[in-house]
């Protein structure tokens, strides 16, 4: 008979502090409840090598781990992890080159799609990171606005069968985000790594006719901006290519360095990183719709490769952050592959519009003047006078149209956790976890309902 854990005096009152963790497509944050800022943020994709079957050491205690188990079928995860052979990377193990090492990411389209990887990150934040017990502390988890019941469920089997938590709580990510800026309901505009998604926020809830998503995130724009540079010549040599050799005092000659087992996924990883700085440091958003002819001579922004060789940016600086406004600017880019279903290609404008109009009419003016704006991009800020000049256009006359984002970047790009951070250290949300008891009573569909 299991111990009765997870009553509400362990988790309940300040015994004992709740996690609260996000991974989202490009970072994992994660930390306590009731903290400013998440203690731990590292790369939410992975390093993976394929291990021939004998070196999977993890089989005799996974065995030992399902035959102790008195719920069968409960494991069904951990037997097919035997039989897999992949060694996982996580955090800055990812930093070092490895020979056949595969960068992987858990997510596409903002959702989930190996939960292995996922299992990896969780437990590198908990057990390396956070120095914590998960078995001690209730967690609070944010997940995408158009996470599916079942997404749901294995999350909720995977936090209470493996790591034993005494208490769960799923929070959507449009929720926690209005709940950091310290509104109930909001217009939620999510610019994250891979996708965009617009959410109407009412009361607490996500109005799930309301969600518009889109996959052009920024690591979209990354791309963009690879493939443009690439277009014109340009070479961008990964950090771990090449060393600098001093040839005389002050003067320094590039040796590149040979390593024949570098992964396409690694070396893309590490060009992507430097491609991402390029776009953060150099891109503006125009202040009206990019035009080719208007931007023709517009002044070049130099930028100095890790290599040493200095590039001039010209009018890609300002095409590129337009893609969010007009996605078929980047068919203009060579190397870019078309859109395959190009009807949920739009612009943010169309998208916000689209969100408003899914929803009552009643409740359309007050998400019109609370639109929020989150997202880790430097060009944020830029973004919000230009969507509420475009929304303001296609509305309704007497509509008064507001576009807020903290003038704060680490309050912009950790809104989701800093809103689960609030939430789970409110008495009043104390009552609300999913404990370990009524898991173990009703089992895994019930966090449908105690987390709607």
């Amino acid at each position: 008979e299991a111990p009765l854990s997870g009553s509400p005096a362990m988790y309940g009152g300040d015994e004992v502090s709740a996690i609260v963790i996000d991974v989202g497509s490009y970072s994992c944050k994660a930390g306590y409840a009731g903290d400013d800022t998440p203690k731990s943020v590292f790369p939410s994709v992975v390093g993976s090598i394929e291990q021939a079957e004998d070196t999977d050491e993890a089989k005799p205690e996974k065995e030992a781990d399902s035959a102790s188990d008195p719920k069968n079928g409960s494991k069904p995860m951990d037997v097919d992890k035997a039989k897999t052979k992949r060694k996982f990377y996580v955090g800055q193990e990812l930093e070092f080159r490895r020979d056949h090492m595969e960068v992987i990411s858990p997510m596409k389209d903002g959702t989930v799609m190996d939960w292995d990887v996922v299992d990896n990150i969780w437990n590198h934040a908990f057990r390396r990171r956070l120095l914590i017990n998960p078995e001690e502390h209730p967690m609070l988890i944010a997940e995408p606005s158009i996470n599916s019941a079942q997404q749901r469920e294995k999350a909720a089997e995977l936090m209470f069968e493996k790591y034993k938590v005494p208490a769960l709580f799923l929070a959507k990510n449009a929720v926690l985000t209005s709940f950091a800026s310290g509104r109930a309901t909001s217009l939620v505009v999510d610019s994250g790594g891979g996708s965009t998604v617009v959410s109407a926020v009412h009361d607490g809830y996500v109005l799930q006719k309301s969600v518009a998503t889109s996959p052009i995130g920024g690591e979209f724009l990354t791309d963009c901006m690879m493939k443009s540079l690439e277009s014109k010549g340009v070479v961008i040599r990964p950090r771990y290519s090449f060393k600098k050799k001093e040839v005389s005092p002050g003067d320094y000659k590039v040796v590149d360095l040979d390593f024949p087992n570098t992964t396409d996924s690694y070396r893309l990883y590490h060009m992507r990183a430097i491609a991402s700085d390029i776009k953060e440091t150099v891109c503006r958003v125009p202040d009206t719709p990019f035009d080719e002819v208007a931007y023709a001579n517009v002044p070049t922004t130099s930028y100095e490769l890790p290599d040493g060789q200095t590039i001039e940016v010209g009018a890609a600086r300002f095409k590129i952050p337009d893609i969010l406004f007009n996605p078929f600017l980047s068919q203009t880019i060579p190397g870019i592959d078309g859109f395959g279903d190009s009807t949920s290609i739009r612009g943010l404008p169309r998208m916000v519009l689209e969100s408003v109009n899914r929803c009552d009419v009643d409740i359309r003016k007050e998400l019109l003047s609370s639109i929020l704006l989150s997202g880790g991009s430097s060009s944020i800020l830029q973004l919000k006078d230009r969507l509420e000049k475009e929304v303001l256009e296609e509305s309704p006359q007497n509509a008064r149209v507001k576009v807020l984002a903290s003038g704060n970047s680490t309050e912009r790009r950790f809104s989701v956790w800093i809103g689960g951070s609030i939430l789970a250290s409110l008495g009043s949300f104390q009552q609300m976890w999913f404990s370990k008891a009524e898991y173990e009573e009703h089992g895994v569909s019930y966090i449908q309902r105690k987390c709607p």
